[in-house]
């Protein structure tokens, strides 16, 4: 089965993120879903065990995750205004974890700032109901394992550096009002 790169072109036009800037990003995604099939294709043909084959299985990771990172990010996102009552649940709870959604997003902000290139994710732990917000290096590595991710933001340079050069605090500010929050309140309810 092939995977099909979803559009997103209902995102243009969204204050704070330039047209051009946009449809780079979503080349690049759909750049992920064309690995994801020739990798799935190759691994199938191969034989297992051999050096070829298990560098194509250890690459797999990072453009599956490549791919599906960025359809939460680009999901996560609307160019409509959007806020926090439309995920109530999900607002109370970043209130019990953080005190206040003002807290929870100052260290959201405090996380996309890091140095470094990756990705930010607030993460919910199922089992024991945690909130966090965490940093993610690269695709295939630091992710927390059984947890779901609610809020995905692309802090690699490609998602801003176009508009925003080295102010990435301004890009996030941005994402922030592009966060479509009854997208991101679903994912928690869920």
């Amino acid at each position: 089965m092939d995977y099909i790169s979803k559009k997103f072109d209902a995102l243009l036009d969204t204050p704070g993120f330039s047209d051009t800037l946009l449809k780079n990003h979503f080349t690049l995604y759909e750049g992920y879903v064309k690995n994801v099939n020739t990798l799935a294709e190759s691994l199938g043909k191969m034989p297992s065990g051999t050096p070829e084959y298990n560098e194509l299985k250890r690459r797999f990771g990072w453009e599956w995750n490549g791919m599906r990172l960025h359809e939460l990010y680009f999901n996560n996102m609307v160019n409509a205004t959007s806020d926090m009552g439309n995920a109530s649940t999900l607002k109370d709870a970043l209130s019990k974890f953080w005190g206040s959604t003002d807290n929870w997003l100052k260290d959201f902000k405090a996380t996309g700032t890091m140095r470094g290139i990756g990705w930010t994710i607030l993460y919910h732990d199922p089992e024991t109901k945690r909130l966090f917000n965490i940093w993610v290096n690269e695709h295939d590595m630091g992710h927390l394992v059984g947890c779901t991710p609610l809020l995905v933001l692309d802090v690699f340079e490609h998602a801003y550096m176009n508009d925003y050069g080295l102010k990435r605090a301004d890009y996030i500010d941005a994402f922030i009002q592009a966060i479509d929050w009854g997208v991101v309140g679903k994912r928690f309810i869920q």
